[in-house]
């Protein structure tokens, strides 16, 4: 466990950054090597993997509930010093993982086809995403776990160990993919089945690595079978803070969603090219993305031990160090797009637009910066209700327009994209704006007052004392 109360907030941003964002890039880069492989398939397979991909967002919307829900309150934890309430917290989350990832396999092995009928522009399409999403779900499933305890170790300051393993695992998924998309050195090419099946296999041999880490070295907290008996009231402890951030995920899904259908006018070429565009983007916004993610658990820790000045600092330090890092890396994606999209795909049509997507929608990377850092603070202090809400009104304000926009005549693909800038820019003031208030309500109370409701906890199993 590391304290997270003491010493220089910069430095503790600093060195939780680099691990966080080489564990996300490891993920991203999976997708993309999917996306590169997949290419050879032809326009639909692509357009099929991207649009698949999306409903990702769906789940990880619930892996939102339980990672942030995890990591605020063991944060809070730890910064009253109060142990048990930390183990009490992740098994409960264990035991959530376990009904998550079940729901997940049910759910994505009934819907997957109905979703792609209802997003896909073509039949090829469909049934390129339908065969994906069918061996990609045991990834989706069991990547609730891994967020767990992930989760659980970001929360006492620990990110290494977890980031560590995402690079395996993605180091795993990147050997496994060639072979079976396209076959190599074995003359049997699966696909796109190949793409889900290489993900699936990379994320259980990662789970395996991460309870190995838990059950060997790891002694803050640890897996008590006693203490996975559902208890309702820390699930509603953790689903309170979970259930808002993570339906700030499903409104990404919306966005990301109705961008796929006011394209679908365009032909799969466009969806492709959208899709890259979308992962490409998302890739160099992971470090800025990795900055608000280390600042959550230190708002978390300090607001736990009512020392309301740092977590203050620790806003205006994350969104400084965030907006210099999108500054930095909105130059080359302004000046050599095609350079950053280079070999995702051979057609000349869907490079063309994802190139404009990614000059026009990388105008907003500073607004982003933003609404990551207070997205993470208001996850730190324990209330991601506001988060939810003005993802809400980027949501109101892109969606319905954008449908709108796309039954004009002359309607183009760039209309939209424009509109994406303006209703980012909108939600990041709501966010900064929203979290003012925030701290002004309740940094303003004595630390008594602001601490963690008490709670009555169960008999838990020993612990292991700290090494």
């Amino acid at each position: 466990m590391k304290d997270l109360t003491r010493d220089s907030i910069v430095s503790h941003i600093l060195q939780m950054s680099p691990p966080i964002m080489a564990g996300m890039v490891t993920i991203m880069i999976c997708q993309l090597v999917d996306l590169y492989f997949v290419s050879g398939l032809g326009d639909a397979a692509v357009a099929g993997v991207a649009a698949a991909g999306n409903a990702g967002f769906l789940v990880n919307a619930l892996m939102q509930v339980l990672g942030v829900g995890t990591v605020a309150l063991m944060a809070h934890a730890v910064g009253r010093k109060d142990r048990s309430d930390a183990n009490l917290i992740f098994n409960q989350s264990v035991a959530l993982s376990v009904l998550f990832g079940l729901l997940t396999l049910v759910a994505g092995f009934a819907l997957s086809r109905p979703y792609m009928r209802a997003v896909a522009a073509d039949e090829a399409t469909v049934e390129a995403g339908t065969v994906y999403l069918l061996w990609f779900m045991p990834a989706l499933a069991l990547q609730f776990a891994s967020q767990v305890m992930a989760s659980a170790l970001r929360a006492t300051g620990i990110v290494r160990p977890s980031m560590l393993v995402q690079a395996l695992a993605v180091a795993i998924n990147i050997a496994l993919a060639p072979v079976l998309i396209s076959g190599w050195g074995t003359g049997y090419a699966l696909g796109v089945a190949g793409a889900g099946l290489a993900s699936s296999i990379a994320v259980f041999i990662g789970v395996l690595m991460l309870l190995g880490y838990f059950l060997r070295l790891e002694r803050y907290v640890a897996f008590h079978a006693a203490q996975w008996r559902p208890q309702l009231r820390q699930w509603k402890r953790i689903l309170n803070v979970g259930l808002p951030a993570g339906g700030e995920f499903v409104m990404v899904f919306i966005i990301v969603a109705v961008g796929y259908y006011v394209l679908s006018v365009f032909g799969p070429a466009a969806q492709a090219g959208f899709g890259i565009g979308m992962r490409v983007l998302g890739l160099i916004q992971m470090p800025a993305l990795a900055v608000a993610l280390a600042a959550g658990p230190i708002a978390g820790q300090n607001f736990g031990a009512g020392n309301g000045v740092r977590v203050r600092e620790t806003f205006v330090k994350a969104a400084l160090i965030a907006t210099a890092v999108m500054v930095a890396l909105l130059i080359p994606a302004q000046l050599a797009p095609g350079l950053l999209l280079a070999g995702f795909s051979n057609d000349r049509e869907t490079m063309a637009v994802a190139s404009l997507f990614l000059r026009i929608v990388s105008l907003n990377m500073v607004a982003q910066g933003l609404i990551f850092t207070c997205s993470s603070m208001f996850q730190g202090l324990g209330n991601t209700k506001p988060v939810l809400w003005t993802s809400a009104t980027r949501v109101l304000t892109y969606s319905l327009p954008s449908i709108w926009l796309s039954t004009w005549p002359g309607f183009r693909m760039e209309h939209v994209w424009y509109l994406s800038i303006a209703t980012t820019t909108l939600q990041a003031a709501l966010s900064v704006w929203s979290l003012r208030r925030e701290f002004d309500k309740r940094l303003a109370l004595s630390p008594q007052e602001t601490a963690v409701e008490p709670l009555v906890v169960e008999p838990a199993a020993p612990l292991r004392e700290p090494a």
